[in-house]
Parts: C-alpha cells; sequence; structure tokens
C-alpha cells in the first residue's frame, strides 16, 4: 500500500514537471531587458494597448522597426523580424508571467526582462 502511494506521489510530481515550460528541454534563443515606456502602452494608431503581449510586441516594434528606444532597452534578434513579434501572443501563453509581472506592464513602465525558447517566454521584472 505504501509503495504504491509513493509511486502515485512520483508518478504526479513527473507529471507536473513534465507540463512546465522549463521542463521541455527547450535551451534560450535569445534574452533582453527593456524598458515599457509610455510609447509603448500605444499601438501605431494611438489606442491604448491593455494587454501585456500586445505591449511587448510593441515595446519590440519599437525598438527594431521604428527605432523607438528607451534608454534602458536592450536589442534582441529573435524579435527584429515581424514574424517572430506576430508570434508573441501564443509565445506568452505558452510562456511564464506572474499576477504581479502582468500587472506592473499594463498599469506602469516597468523594467522587465524576457527571456526568449523556442515556443515561449518568460517575462520577469527587473
Amino acid at each position: 500500500m505504501r509503495f504504491g502511494r509513493i509511486l502515485t506521489l512520483g508518478l504526479a510530481a513527473a507529471a507536473a514537471l513534465a507540463a512546465s515550460p522549463a521542463a521541455a528541454g527547450d535551451d534560450r534563443l535569445d534574452s533582453y531587458c527593456a524598458r515599457l515606456g509610455s510609447d509603448d502602452h500605444f499601438n501605431s494608431n494611438g489606442v491604448r494597448l491593455t494587454d501585456v503581449a500586445a505591449i511587448i510586441r510593441q515595446d519590440r516594434a519599437n525598438f527594431h522597426a521604428f527605432g523607438v528606444q528607451d534608454a534602458e532597452d536592450d536589442g534582441d534578434s529573435f524579435f527584429s523580424s515581424k514574424e517572430n513579434r506576430a508570434r508573441l501572443e501564443a509565445m506568452l501563453r505558452n510562456g511564464k508571467a506572474s499576477k504581479a509581472v502582468r500587472k506592473a506592464i499594463v498599469d506602469g513602465t516597468p523594467l522587465i526582462c524576457v527571456d526568449i525558447y523556442e515556443n515561449w517566454v518568460e517575462v520577469t521584472l527587473q
């Protein structure tokens, strides 16, 4: 009976670990840090952005395509591609960003760091 419970707990822990993005064995492709300034909170039509992925995507478009950069913005090679910027929403949905990080992005102008993997990103505050 005890062995069966240990085995069940072990299998449950292994399944939880396998479900996390980092456990997938993905290697980090790139990383950068950036200040999400006020320009990053509005799209090209001047509409206020309220979606975390849209704000980060606008930051990368501003950096790579429009030359609008905050002093603390780092470059990256991955999001220099318009096609890769278009993938950001799905990558964030598959990735990691805590509620506190998401709130800070929508409500303020935080300095974030983004680790980029093949199919997901991890966003943290610096």
